[in-house]
């Protein structure tokens, strides 16, 4: 990359949003140590939010920002995201990387300007898990619906935008290959697994699930499995889906939200089993937990095979519902499994990895 006269290259980052830590933010923690003198460029950020490490760098809203109300009910601006991110001025960028699940990867790059796609998976609510979002019935859904649809089109229509993919795990390399035509090289996120590790202490009896409450994550089938398992639950997380996942759930479920590094990796040392019954992009939390010696019992799609060896480190089953869950728990806990393997396992996810290939792909696209 050609640095400009006093000042050097300058990347702009691309965003969908900012208001929370999830694990996009995660990866986009690494990826701002990585590229040369950031600017993120994000539809909607809540201030405090996200780590010191994000806010720390300059940060470009849309103007959908400036609404009132608008970073509170983000999604019900759902059609004029598309919009939104290509009006960003990325003009005087030598480099743009996108950090994408929704819009992000469409924004327009200038001229001769090479721009990175990391993307966690192509817009979820638009191919995959329609139906999962946006159930068929009532007006309002046919409503919503369409304007899904149309940003379907938008999203086909400008998957040439990036010159590069790099995709956050094999299943969603496929998908980039499926809805966009485009291959994309597998660079799994960090994991911050020098912190997250065992403490040799026993484990108790519970079930633990760690994520947006969110509707793929399908954390009423978790629920549903614990009942049937006769285990305790503790879900940690916030989301839109809270009020009814406490609707269906009985005494024996405890929800955690805002809880500190130190506390969640308590609960990966102390969980009998951390549960992932929704089909996950990738699934940091779930490395999280291995890291700690907790085995996984996950849904055998998504990123779960790039994570769990069957019958090694945890257990992969193909039903979906409680009672695949549940069956899956019983398995699981006829087994034995090995902290020393389910540690070397998790350690192939380790941030110095992920910064080594994505310096890679940054230097193939520059040089």
């Amino acid at each position: 990359m050609t640095a400009k006269t006093g000042s050097g290259p300058r990347t702009a980052v691309i965003h969908d949003w900012l208001n929370g830590m999830r694990g996009g933010e995660k990866v986009l923690e690494t990826i701002l140590e990585i590229v040369p003198q950031p600017t993120i460029f994000t539809l909607f950020h809540v201030p405090g939010s996200v780590s010191e490490t994000i806010e720390r760098h300059p940060i470009r809203v849309s103007a959908l920002d400036r609404i009132p109300g608008a970073r509170r009910h983000y999604r019900q601006f759902l059609p004029f995201f598309s919009k939104a991110v290509e009006s960003f001025d990325l003009s005087g960028f030598d480099l743009v990387v996108s950090s994408s699940h929704c819009v992000a990867k469409g924004a327009i790059a200038p001229a001769g300007v090479p721009h990175l796609c990391y993307c966690h998976t192509p817009v979820r609510y638009a191919w995959d898990q329609l139906d999962v979002y946006f159930p068929p019935g009532s007006l309002v859904r046919s409503v919503q619906r369409a304007f899904v649809r149309r940003l379907r089109e938008w999203d086909r229509a400008t998957a040439d935008r990036p010159n590069r993919y790099l995709a956050n795990s094999s299943a969603v390399a496929g998908r980039i290959r499926r809805n966009y035509g485009r291959d994309a090289a597998v660079c799994h996120p960090p994991v911050d697994v020098d912190y997250f590790e065992g403490d040799g202490a026993a484990r108790s009896d519970f079930l633990l699930a760690v994520g947006a409450l969110v509707p793929y994550k399908r954390f009423e089938w978790a629920i549903e499995a614990a009942a049937k398992a006769g285990r305790q639950l503790v879900v940690v997380g916030r989301g839109p889906e809270e009020a009814r996942l406490r609707r269906i759930a009985g005494p024996s479920v405890r929800f955690e939200s805002g809880v500190s590094p130190e506390r969640l990796r308590d609960l990966y040392r102390q969980c009998a089993f951390f549960v992932q019954p929704g089909e996950e992009d990738f699934g940091i939390a779930s490395v999280e937990a291995l890291a700690c010696g907790a085995p996984i019992v996950a849904l055998a799609r998504g990123g779960a095979s790039d994570v769990v060896d069957d019958g090694e480190t945890g257990v992969l089953y193909s039903g979906e519902g409680g009672d695949a869950l549940a069956e899956a728990v019983g398995r699981a806990g006829s087994l034995r499994f090995d902290y020393t393997r389910m540690r070397a396992r998790a350690l192939r996810f380790r941030p110095e990895r992920f910064i080594d290939e994505f310096r890679r792909e940054i230097d193939r696209l520059t040089s």
